[in-house]
């Protein structure tokens, strides 16, 4: 099946909706996650125990030919079995929309390739582990992909297959405007439950000649470099490459603001009756006290992403309209957090709270949307490091270190102003002239990457949620060029 691409001049984007709905629509909403979630875990079992089963006949001895029929691992084959089986194994499959049980067999699909992808190589990042059974404390969703997808025209609802108009907590207006000027089109709407028990619906949607809007302030410096941080008074320092220091954005700070609320919460549920009993070790039902107290913890941490995303958003947005070439660093945060134990759990929560990838992730998406250019720095580029007067580089530099003191020339600097600096000068027009295709590699000598082509098809496409699999994986793991498991 051919993939959806994005036509020229047109870009990919999401709108987010809170939702209202009605007592019935809850329950279908509950019911099609549920629908998901059931069966993602019963073809995981299926996978699962055919693996085992084969595993098993080979070391008996069993010839290939005659071992027992693998279980495709693409979305066609998960489909074509499920639809074998659901009529004994989910009766009630008739009551949800197909695209619920669309939404399990293709992130069951999607996680089986990421971990072969893994496991052969070819997939960056630390290696997977093979897909788990969802419970019930996975967040709840489900992906419409077909049948009515629509914003109506009061501007206050959304349509969903099987459910119906569903109220929106908020208006419509600025996706409605698009589609009624035919400058937006709706590829797919993903339904999901939140932390304190609200629903959304992010519609997929690709516009037309999203461009920087005309009131849009434009900066006098061209071009900046961001260095990100975690302390209160410098989340983002944005600097130019001749020394000037263009702006500092606070840290939100919105995690370590709700310590005292989130530490008394906790601890109020751990004298509760709650879901499991430690001293037996065995789940028990839950008190409605312990429900309650478990409602509104969900609802403070859903408090405090929603404050971290909105400064973020502001933050991004103004860099991304302002500037003609953003130059941010490449860092590690998932590493960064992943060690050190207790003598670092101050340290591991101050960069959760600072989201600091998140930045990166943004602003690479609405540089596009903007016309402006997005560099980002090698991962390696020592830019705390380096003297912005001679270019000496100190290796002993700690993080205890605010100053930046040359030991050369003798220079004197606040650190993430010179790390800015430093960033910045990557990103001057001479240098990024030089820079091979956006993605192919890095500049000569200052390990630097541009990223300034269009948003690719990728995860775009809105031709139902497939898969792509271009090679075959068998039972034990090892790859083979065609579509399906052998």
């Amino acid at each position: 099946m051919a993939r959806f691409e994005i036509p020229e001049g047109w870009t990919a984007q999401a709108y987010r909706f809170a939702l209202d709905p009605t007592p019935t629509q809850l329950r279908g909403l509950a019911s099609h996650a549920g629908a998901a979630r059931f069966t993602h875990n019963h073809m995981l079992a299926l996978v699962k125990a055919v693996m085992d089963q084969r595993a098993a006949e080979r070391s008996y001895g069993v010839p290939d030919s005659e071992l027992t029929p693998a279980v495709g691992w693409s979305l066609p084959a998960l489909r074509k079995a499920w639809n074998q089986r659901k009529a004994w194994c989910a009766p009630w499959w008739a009551e949800n929309s197909k695209e619920a049980y669309n939404t399990g067999l293709d992130g069951l699909a999607r996680g089986l390739d990421a971990w072969s992808a893994s496991r052969r190589g070819q997939r960056a990042g630390r290696a997977l582990g093979f897909p788990r059974f969802k419970t019930s404390r996975t967040p709840r969703s489900v992906r419409f992909t077909t049948g009515t997808i629509r914003c109506e025209a009061d501007r206050r609802h959304i349509s969903l297959p099987r459910l119906g108009a569903v109220r929106t907590h908020e208006s419509t207006r600025k996706l409605a405007r698009r589609i009624e000027a035919g400058t937006a089109r709706i590829l797919s709407a993903t339904v999901r439950q939140d932390s304190a028990g609200r629903w959304h619906c992010a519609l997929q949607v690709i516009v037309e000649a999203k461009t920087r809007p005309a009131h849009a302030r434009r900066s006098a410096h061209p071009v900046v470099g961001v260095d990100v941080g975690v302390k209160a008074d410098s989340l983002l320092v944005i600097a130019t490459p001749d020394g000037v220091e263009v702006e500092r954005v606070t840290a939100p700070k919105s995690l370590s603001a709700a310590q005292s609320r989130l530490r008394a919460l906790q601890r109020r549920a751990a004298r509760q009756h709650g879901r499991y009993d430690p001293q037996t070790r065995t789940r028990q039902q839950p008190s409605k006290r312990w429900r309650r107290t478990q409602d509104r913890i969900g609802r403070t941490h859903t408090h405090v992403a929603a404050v971290r995303r909105d400064v973020l958003h502001k933050a991004t947005t103004a860099l991304a309209q302002q500037h003609d070439v953003v130059v941010v660093e490449t860092l590690n945060a998932a590493g960064m957090c992943a060690k050190g134990g207790a003598r670092k759990r101050g340290l591991n929560r101050a960069l959760a709270d600072a989201a600091l990838a998140e930045i990166r992730r943004m602003l690479g998406y609405k540089t596009r949307w903007y016309g402006s250019h997005f560099v980002e720095a090698d991962r390696f580029f020592p830019s705390s490091k380096l003297c912005t007067a001679c270019g000496r580089r100190k290796p002993n530099l700690t993080l205890a270190d605010r100053v930046f003191e040359c030991d050369g020339c003798g220079m004197r600097i606040d650190r993430d102003l010179g790390a800015a600096i430093n960033l910045a000068r990557l990103g001057v027009p001479p240098i990024v002239g030089e820079q091979s295709p956006a993605g192919s590699g890095s500049a000569a000598g200052r390990g630097a990457m541009l990223e300034t082509d269009p948003a690719p098809a990728g995860d775009a496409a809105g031709d139902e949620t497939s898969t792509p699999h271009h090679h075959k994986v068998d039972q034990t793991g090892t790859a083979s060029p065609q579509g399906e498991a052998a």
